[in-house]
């Protein structure tokens, strides 16, 4: 289903632009919030960012098409975590993070409103297409030796590199000069797929509680919360009779 809206959109992207009185195109970034469930592991939100280049339809209609194209880290952090170190004791473990560095592709519309003489607010959606270029998870092999399924393995077999979403988002456009102007959104985008499916593992020493535990299967999805601010440059076609 996704797959078929995904086509869909490309295909309405394409002809938005082929129709439309020119594009508009540039760059965008700024800081994320990753979000992960690890099957009841209690995770904490991933401080990163993102970066993309866009190219949107220019027309006088309110609803226009976008595409887009970024680097996006994405992923969730563990902080303040006590566990028992077989030497001193109880220690106190440094922030640690599981980043997915993801390439994303974005196709999607925009609804545009008027807010004063020169600047227009909006809501977005879109679908995503993710590839995940590499991770940092090979830095938790050896706590993975000790304890093997706590973390997730830097293992091909259960991170997923394609995934696809969705994006739901909101923001504003404000016109500097004719063909010059800046934006800014935030976007919420959940992923419908798995990034990483691990089987479950019996009898693993909880480095916390020092009790055995059995690591369910995990699987788990991203979620990312984005905040960016853009620089859109105009390229405007004109007709001549």
């Amino acid at each position: 289903m996704i797959k078929k809206i995904f086509v869909l959109l490309l295909m309405t992207s394409v002809a938005g632009f082929v129709s439309a009185q020119g594009y508009y195109f540039g760059i965008k970034g700024g800081p994320s919030v990753g979000i992960q469930n690890w099957n009841n592991f209690e995770q904490d939100p991933l401080f990163k960012y993102h970066g993309d280049v866009f190219i949107e339809s220019y027309s006088d209609a309110a609803l226009v098409v976008f595409g887009q194209l970024g680097y996006h880290v994405k992923g969730s952090a563990l902080r303040n975590r006590v566990y028992i170190n077989p030497v001193n004791g109880y220690s106190r473990a440094p922030a640690r993070e599981f980043l997915f560095n993801n390439i994303v592709l974005v196709l999607g519309a925009k609804q545009k409103f008027d807010w004063g003489d020169a600047s227009k607010y909006y809501y977005s959606v879109g679908v995503r297409a993710d590839y995940t270029l590499s991770t940092n998870l090979g830095k938790y092999s050896e706590f993975n030796s000790i304890y093997p399924g706590y973390y997730p393995f830097d293992n091909k077999n259960y991170i997923r590199s394609f995934l696809y979403g969705v994006s739901f988002g909101g923001g504003a456009e404000f016109e500097i000069s004719d063909y010059f102007g800046m934006s800014v959104d935030l976007v919420v985008s959940p992923d419908l797929s798995y990034q990483y499916i691990q089987p479950a593992f019996p009898n693993v020493r909880d480095p916390y509680t020092g009790q055995n535990i059995t690591i369910r299967e995990r699987k788990i999805r991203n979620l990312a919360i984005e905040l960016s601010v853009g620089f859109r440059f105009l390229r405007k076609i004109e007709y001549i009779d």
